[in-house]
């Protein structure tokens, strides 16, 4: 997003909430449904893009049925989290890595909290040896395994 926030009217976050729950709908669909007409909302929603209010769209895949059964929350703690040659670094080989699925530079007790995603425990063994195991600037980590994913997704509550 840049740095100037655009201001977003009601109109604005109708718009987004309903494409936060369906991003293929029609603009003729939102239109109908707020009270503008679709030029309106597509104007918008290409200035929600320009503005980088709304940063693409993803599908949300069953990670289970597709082999992914085991989601783990990783926290990590660095030894030298205050050099940022070391936090940019890690950061990069998150983001390289495909079964890390989020990855937060966090304060508190750790430095990073992590997503991975993981067709089993044996894998997740064999990841955690690759990411953490030789990685000298790591101090320790922290493993809490998903039970259930009670609330996937990422909305945000846009309409009151």
């Amino acid at each position: 997003m840049t740095d100037a926030a655009p201001e977003l009217d009601k109109f604005d976050r109708q718009i987004l909430a309903r494409l936060q729950d369906e991003p293929r709908q029609p603009a003729e669909k939102i239109a109908t449904a707020i009270g503008l007409s679709a030029t309106a909302v597509q104007r918008r929603i290409r200035r929600l893009r320009d503005a980088g209010v709304i940063q693409g769209e993803r599908l949300l895949l069953d990670a289970a049925a597709l082999g992914f059964g085991l989601s783990v929350w990783v926290e990590v703690e660095l030894r030298e989290a205050s050099r940022k040659a070391v936090i940019d670094g890690f950061k990069r080989r998150m983001a390289a890595e495909p079964r890390v699925q989020q990855c937060f530079y966090v304060a508190g007790d750790s430095d990073f909290l992590l997503l991975i995603r993981c067709r089993d425990v044996a894998e997740f063994e064999a990841l955690t040896r690759e990411l953490f195991f030789d990685d000298a600037n790591i101090r320790k980590f922290r493993s809490v395994f998903v039970l259930d994913d009670c609330k996937p997704g990422a909305g945000l509550p846009l309409v009151d």
